[in-house]
């Protein structure tokens, strides 16, 4: 590949010889490093079917767009890639939480477009119940109370806990992302990646794994520092290479909140160039998980190692959702070449 120079307007948008290349997907296709093979959960259809029951179940596909939103983002098919070997109890709670999520995010972004002070009594119901448990008030809040739920006759008390956590710092960055977009010339590069790594929304999912696994991991391996920053990996090549393929999609509606468009505020450049930087420190990311588990792998436990193996399909799972989802389907509409 040739090296991508960071300069304005200089940067090259290099395509590897013999592959050819007519869109942006295609681009990206051709120089985004995935070591790890697709995989897809035999339980899938059952997954998409409950998904739909649980959210009519809740009221909320009668609310408007929601019902379009969900036949574009195909929840059930995000779960399905990203956790591929999980049994069909859990492989519903992850598509319920998949789908929860992109109601809410939508939600967060319509409210937030407006005012980031129109967000709060959303959020903070969220992080009531989330905290203290408290009744919600709102179809939504009953969703994520129900969904609360499910986690914790599933999980582990400790493992709920974690969920709970995970789930607030998901919220609050809901509100930060909504502060961002109102003052968009003050939103730096890293202040972007960081937002981006709670609204994500990837972590959430985390004690989920836990929970699928033979033995509940020992505290001394849930605080290891190197699993501690592979989890920091996953995600942010999960989401980072979700952020490639919307790229298109939300560069159209004004969103600030992905890397690729960050890299192109910074450089300067053309989008196709600015995928590229971002494709780079995607492929650095990855190549860095790949690089600190196989260190590890030799230690851990046999639950561990399911644990990490989790982390893996989010990565794999985000890249070929992402690629076919009718959400992004912006991204083969645009040329490789700018």
């Amino acid at each position: 590949m040739t090296p991508l120079s960071t300069t304005h307007e200089e940067i090259a948008v290099a395509v590897p010889d013999a592959i050819p290349v007519s869109t942006l997907r295609d681009l990206i296709d051709s120089h985004l490093h995935m070591p790890f093979p697709f995989q897809r959960n035999s339980h899938e259809s059952e997954a998409a079917a409950g998904v739909d029951a649980w959210l009519s179940a809740w009221g909320l596909t009668g609310e408007p767009g929601v019902a379009a939103m969900i036949v574009r983002t195909r929840p059930a098919e995000l779960a399905s890639y990203t956790s591929a070997t999980v049994d069909s109890g859990l492989l519903q709670i992850v598509a319920n939480q998949i789908a929860y999520q992109f109601v809410f995010d939508d939600r967060a972004e319509e409210l937030g477009r407006r005012s980031p002070g129109g967000l709060l009594p959303m959020l903070c119901e969220s992080i009531e119940i989330l905290r203290d448990c408290r009744p919600p008030s709102t179809p939504l809040g009953a969703a994520l109370a129900d969904l609360h739920r499910q986690v914790e006759e599933r999980c582990t008390p400790a493992q709920a806990v974690r969920w709970a956590w995970q789930s607030r710092e998901y919220v609050h960055g809901l509100l930060y992302e909504a502060v961002a977009q109102a003052e968009p010339f003050l939103l730096r590069t890293g202040d972007c990646t960081s937002i981006r790594a709670l609204t994500a929304g990837v972590e959430p999912f985390y004690p989920l794994y836990e929970a699928a696994q033979p033995r509940e991991l020992s505290p001394a391996e849930l605080h290891d520092p190197v699993l501690r920053r592979l989890a920091r990996l996953s995600a942010d090549a999960a989401v980072w290479t979700a952020d490639l393929f919307s790229a298109v999609k939300e560069q159209r509606a004004g969103e600030m909140i992905n890397l690729a468009l960050a890299r192109r505020r910074e450089h300067r450049c053309s989008l196709q160039a600015a995928v590229l930087l971002a494709v780079q420190e995607i492929n650095a990311t990855i190549e860095e998980f790949q690089k600190l588990y196989a260190e590890i792998e030799p230690e851990l436990s046999h639950a561990a190692v399911g644990y990490v193996e989790a982390m893996i399909g989010w990565i794999r799972g985000c890249y070929h959702w992402s690629r076919t989802v009718p959400r992004y389907a912006d991204v083969a509409s645009v040329p490789a070449a700018p």
